[in-house]
């Protein structure tokens, strides 16, 4: 069945069928190459037709962290636009995230012109030849999945269908289509298109039937088994299976770095969130959707450990090095292969050893939580603020209607998420800014959900965070932002004492680039565009300040910063 619009343009084509896709924003950072979309945009507002909705992002990082934040909640692919090659650039890194942490995106931008004359479109500002390239495509080619540039009106819906399918096909990841001026701006009457995608769409895949009766018995055989966790729950239905499978053997689950909820933090065989301490005894260890599980520079598990490994691409094969082993890997949906091992794996465990290693994982659980609890209790009055005790006084505060979303200095060992989807932590390629835009885009997702954005001070700088707060404000996003300001690059520091533990920097007690004083008042950034923002420097009134940031996001429904100054590694 086909579908017949009234248009002028193929950019009016083009929103046309992105709204008849189900893409719903349009994250924009403006050139001007972009002068026949918002010729579209215009035209479509006078007729009532306002999908898919324009969000101006005045700065490429919180644009693409929008969109990325937008799809871990709902599943579904955003647009992008930034302004040709320029714009492109200085988006390369939130796209090294969402490839990494593969996010589905369609990320566009504008062609500089093709032509110097001649066409509606053709080059008319001093810009329009040193913006050109050879190859726009190369600048981010490595990460992405497909790139392509629209050539003409006729081919609008097959380039628009397969770029919204490769982006959601697993490995789910970002894609690239440039847009010429010229072909934007070419004039039109009307465009049919079909009423829904006919580009093939991969469906969910289970592991072969032998492989997992096979990691079936490794496991059951296993005395000591781990499970080791990154980003199961990206699919937030795989938490329910993960929980089932731990059940049936009996396996602790270690959430290793990880990016999403994997597994509810109060159940007792959650193990918590080094894997370094479990890897001698482990006998057999199974690894899902995790890219590192362990660091063999430091700890590698024993030679005799069985391994097996899980995922829609166990072998990452976009990584270009990566080399942790498996005795079976068990490639499709996650969820899927989760269920099947589970069902696998209950008519093979013994009945006495589960419910042994079950008691002795459920103490070890209330023995953690306690010892954590005890480290927040230590350091709750000291002056400047704990990390840790930061991170409890966030913790008491989430309830089953927020959401967390972490870039690096929330300490996981004092809060206790329970909830899929409740909380995301960046991806390992740590393209820093991510933090800011990712939670726009993920109040965007759930606007009836509470959002708190914890950033190191560092992070908030690279989050280009007047634009972050000029969106929040203009785009009706309150969230509460809380920086934990060390006043340093804490990853730098660490990078180098394990380098050089003994070095140059321990004996002088000097660490050139790596201190951020002397500190700007980041309040003040928020409070420029309407938000409630404290510094706080006593412990004892942190909890207070958390308390009224989250009444004004909660009640008058503006943004919220607190600049908490923390301790000075």
């Amino acid at each position: 069945m086909t579908k017949k619009a009234s248009i002028e343009s193929t950019a009016e084509a083009y929103l046309e069928l992105l709204a008849a896709r189900g893409v719903e924003y349009f994250f924009g950072n403006a050139g001007t190459d972009f002068a026949p979309i918002i010729e579209a945009y215009a035209r479509r507002g006078a007729l009532g037709q306002l999908l898919p909705r324009p969000i101006t992002v005045p700065h490429e990082v919180p644009a693409v962290a929008m969109a990325h934040g937008y799809a871990m909640v709902t599943g579904r692919p955003q647009v992008v636009m930034v302004h040709v090659i320029v714009g492109t650039a200085n988006a390369l890194g939130g796209v090294i995230n969402a490839a990494r942490g593969n996010v589905p995106m369609l990320f566009t931008a504008g062609r500089n012109p093709i032509t110097e004359s001649g066409f509606r479109g053709s080059r008319e500002r001093q810009i329009h030849w040193a913006q050109e390239s050879f190859d726009q495509g190369a600048i981010v080619r490595e990460f992405v999945k497909w790139d392509y540039e629209l050539r003409n009106f006729a081919q609008l819906e097959t380039v628009v269908d397969r770029a919204l399918a490769i982006t959601q096909a697993e490995p789910q990841g970002p894609v690239y289509l440039t847009l010429p001026r010229e072909v934007l701006g070419e004039r039109h009457d009307s465009f049919e298109y079909r009423d829904a995608s006919r580009a093939p769409r991969p469906s969910d895949v289970v592991a072969a039937p032998d492989a997992v009766e096979e990691a079936a018995r490794l496991l059951a055989a296993a005395r000591n088994p781990i499970v080791i966790a990154k980003a199961l729950g990206r699919d937030p239905r795989a938490v329910e299976a993960m929980v089932r499978l731990a059940e049936v053997g009996a396996l602790p689950l270690v959430d290793h770095f990880h990016t999403h909820v994997n597994f509810p933090q109060d159940h007792p065989l959650h193990a918590g969130f080094d894997s370094t301490p479990y890897l001698d005894e482990a006998d057999a260890i199974v690894v899902i959707e995790s890219d590192a599980p362990w660091f063999p520079q430091l700890k590698s598990p024993r030679p005799d450990a069985k391994l097996v490994q899980i995922g829609v691409d166990p072998l990452f094969s976009r990584f270009p090095i990566r080399g942790f082993g498996a005795d079976v890997a068990l490639a499709g949906s996650v969820r899927l292969t989760l269920d099947a091992l589970a069902d696998a794996l209950r008519p093979r465990v013994d009945t006495h050893v589960v419910a042994e290693r079950r008691a002795r994982w459920q103490a070890e659980h209330a023995r953690r939580r306690e010892a954590w609890a005890a480290a927040a209790r230590r350091v709750q009055g000291d002056r400047p603020i704990d990390m840790a005790w930061l991170s409890r006084c966030v913790g008491d505060l989430v309830d089953e209607r927020t959401i967390v979303v972490n870039e690096y200095d929330l300490e996981p060992t004092q809060t206790c998420f329970r909830a899929p989807g409740s909380y995301f932590n960046g991806p390992a390629s740590s393209s820093l800014g991510w933090g800011l835009g990712a939670a726009l885009g993920v109040k965007l997702a759930a606007p009836d959900k509470t959002v708190i954005c914890c950033v190191g001070d560092g992070a908030y700088i690279f989050g280009a965070p007047t634009a972050a707060h000029f969106v929040s404000r203009a785009s009706d996003l309150p969230v509460l932002f809380v920086v934990f300001n060390n006043r340093a690059w804490n990853a730098v520091k660490r990078a180098v004492k394990g380098f050089a533990p003994d070095g140059w920097t321990a004996k002088t007690g000097a660490m050139p680039m790596s201190d951020l004083e002397p500190a700007p008042d980041y309040e003040l950034v928020c409070r420029a565009s309407g938000g409630h923002a404290e510094r706080v420097e006593d412990p004892a009134a942190l909890p207070g300040a958390l308390a009224r940031a989250l009444k004004v996001v909660r009640e008058e429904k503006r943004q919220a910063l607190l600049n908490v100054i923390c301790k000075k590694p």
